[in-house]
């Protein structure tokens, strides 16, 4: 299973689309303006969701293990 994280690369502000985007599967950009509309429909609640989200995501480490093969 998908842990949930921020990326290091990848990020426009603080990774939190990118991080949904690559849990998701799909494209952050997609992700991104979702978030926008969502944001100026709700008057700017998507703000503080936002910066919420950016504390309660964790970052992904800087460099991720290596994945082994199956064997």
């Amino acid at each position: 299973m998908k842990q949930l994280t921020r990326p290091v690369n990848g990020r426009m502000i603080a990774g939190v689309c990118a991080g949904i985007g690559e849990h998701l599967d799909i494209d952050p950009t997609v992700v991104r303006l979702v978030w926008a509309a969502l944001t100026l429909l709700s008057l700017g609640t998507g703000i503080l969701v936002y910066i919420i989200a950016w504390l309660l995501i964790p970052e992904s480490p800087q460099n991720p293990p290596a994945m082994l093969p199956p064997s």
